[in-house]
């Protein structure tokens, strides 16, 4: 089995302090969870075994073509500029930057496998195993487990690379995730 490392949606928008959604509460959770040194952690783990690293990010084209209208997520991110492609909020924040290789994927919906090429890259780089990490955890990593699960991709979520908009949602979805594949708690413990 080949092993691969799904990082998803830690752009400035969703997770920086500064970021359009900040208000929502990602960054204050992934701070306090400190989710974005033990994604550091597991990004070295996985560049280090040379194993692929996959990253999504959710965005739109600067006149907006793609955004969902009625989606009461992201219905009114053209209002508030938030989530433009070619912007700084769709940048990946420092400890997520993509390394030389890396493919990065951009997603228009909550899942990153709906209407993406991503099926096709993990395919195509060999991964049947995937490791997910991501905000927010009861939204874009719930809908990519799922997906994955259907997809029959044996699936692992790590738990401490990921976060909500609070500790409630987070652990909600942990919950329902479980019936999909591992919960993974700790990224010392993730086996290459």
């Amino acid at each position: 089995m080949s092993k691969g490392l799904l990082c998803i949606d830690f752009i400035n928008d969703i997770v920086h302090p500064d970021g359009k959604l900040a208000g929502v509460g990602y960054g204050e959770c992934v701070a306090r969870r400190n989710t974005l040194n033990h994604l550091a952690a597991a990004l070295e783990r996985f560049r280090r075994a040379g194993a692929p690293v996959v990253h999504v990010r959710v965005g739109f084209s600067p006149n907006y073509c793609e955004l969902p209208r009625r989606s009461p997520l992201f219905g009114q991110a053209e209002e508030f500029g938030a989530l433009m492609l070619g912007g700084w909020g769709t940048q990946f924040v420092g400890e997520a930057l993509p390394t030389e290789g890396e493919c990065v994927i951009t997603k228009r919906r909550i899942s990153a496998f709906y209407a993406t090429e991503l099926d096709l890259v993990l395919r195509t780089l060999g991964v049947d195993e995937l490791f997910i990490a991501g905000v927010s955890t009861d939204l874009a990593v719930e809908a990519a487990v799922r997906d994955a699960h259907d997809r029959d991709y044996q699936v692992n979520v790590l738990e401490n690379c990921c976060a909500a908009a609070d500790d409630a949602a987070h652990a909600a979805a942990m919950n329902v995730i479980a019936a999909f594949g591992s919960v993974i708690t700790d990224t010392a413990d993730i086996v290459l």
